[in-house]
């Protein structure tokens, strides 16, 4: 593989909407391809404790898709226990996110690695710290950024909003996924013609509500996958 690097900021529109589900699809299908790669939760809230330690289901399921085994905290360098904003939950746990030691772990993964898949959480403007937010560590990072918008009425102006807002702080916006949160969404393909239309990137790929959203299967709806070097 020749060129540049690239490696992935996953954001959505809004919680809740699947991105660790296409997190875990964009993995499994560059790993599919003989591609060394790694899934990185820098901050995540809603933690149980165990006799490790404090771990995140979100967390664990990129680790699932890792080519490798690596420590629990380079995966998530910020573990925090009450299910609510990270920075309320870091607030309570006494703990301020910084950006060094989620720096640390994302090098620590790009020296082995082809790809890393970074997911935030919540979506894509939400606050880590008093002066700091999910975007400032995309733009620390050099990350590109896929959005998966949840397709559920309102879509439109999430996507659109995000879009704008991805624009703003200067980041490359290389893709979308479309995750149809809500099955019963009235005019799903007006809608999807829309989004196509509307945002600045192609779409990777629409995911369709899943009993059972397994990596190889959401792989297999991706099937615009963004290049791994320019």
């Amino acid at each position: 593989m020749s060129g540049r690097r690239r490696d992935f900021f996953v954001t959505g529109t809004d919680t809740g909407v699947g991105k660790t589900v296409a997190s875990a699809g964009l993995l499994h299908a560059w790993r599919s391809r003989g591609h060394a790669v790694a899934g990185l939760k820098p901050v995540a809230s809603g933690c149980e404790r165990t006799a490790g330690g404090l771990r995140n289901e979100d967390a664990l399921a990129l680790a699932r898709e890792n080519s490798r085994d690596w420590p629990y905290e380079v995966v998530n360098p910020y573990a925090l226990e009450p299910a609510i904003a990270p920075h309320l939950a870091a607030a309570e746990a006494g703990v301020e996110v910084g950006l060094e030691r989620i720096r640390a772990a994302f090098r620590r993964l790009q020296q082995d690695t082809d790809v890393v898949v970074v997911e935030g959480a919540g979506g894509f403007l939400v606050p880590l710290a008093p002066a700091l937010a999910m975007p400032d560590l995309a733009v620390d990072l050099g990350l590109e950024v896929i959005l998966v918008v949840g397709l559920r009425l309102g879509c439109l102006n999430h996507a659109f909003l995000t879009a704008e807002a991805i624009r703003h702080r200067g980041l490359g916006f290389v893709g979308w996924i479309g995750s149809q949160v809500d099955p019963g969404f009235d005019r799903l393909d007006d809608n999807l013609a829309c989004l196509r239309a509307g945002l600045p990137a192609p779409c990777i790929g629409v995911i369709e509500r899943l009993a059972s959203p397994d990596p190889a299967t959401v792989a297999d709806r991706l099937v615009r996958l963004p290049p791994l070097a320019d």
